[in-house]
């Protein structure tokens, strides 16, 4: 079975959603402009288009862009999401530390909550991590490039 048809409906739901999204509602960032892309090598975000954005079908909210940390990866494959290996049937190259990824919410204050929590850079994570934490708890963890 080819993953082909998966991945082009969801870039087709993605063209459909955004195709019709103005300036004022695009997505923000934590910083309160517009959303900037995280990563494009490892591409990264739900969508799988570079961003931390999100929609109905991201059931996992993928708005946390983080750099990867050998810790995180390990707290995460612990959690039974192994980040690290290549899985070439799904397009994915696995992660290793300095890699950018969108995370889910839920699974970075997780690895806050047990000490393992990424850095996280600003302006491309997505401003609905303020309905999940709030600015101070994030600000801890902010990626100084």
């Amino acid at each position: 079975m080819t993953w082909f048809p998966f991945f082009y409906i969801l870039f087709c739901i993605h063209v459909v959603n955004h195709s019709f999204v103005s300036m004022e509602t695009a997505p923000k960032n934590l910083l309160g402009t517009t959303l900037e892309s995280c990563c494009f090598d490892p591409l990264t975000g739900f969508y799988r288009d570079g961003f931390c954005a999100t929609g109905r079908e991201d059931v996992g909210t993928h708005i946390v862009c983080a750099v990867m940390t050998d810790e995180f990866l390990k707290f995460t494959r612990s959690k039974g999401n192994d980040l690290s290996t290549p899985r070439p049937e799904w397009q994915f190259p696995g992660l290793k530390a300095g890699d950018k990824w969108c995370l889910c919410i839920l699974r970075w204050l997780e690895a806050e909550s047990a000490g393992m929590a990424p850095p996280i850079i600003f302006g491309s994570t997505n401003e609905k991590a303020l309905e999940y934490t709030d600015i101070e708890l994030l600000a801890k963890y902010k990626f100084l490039e």
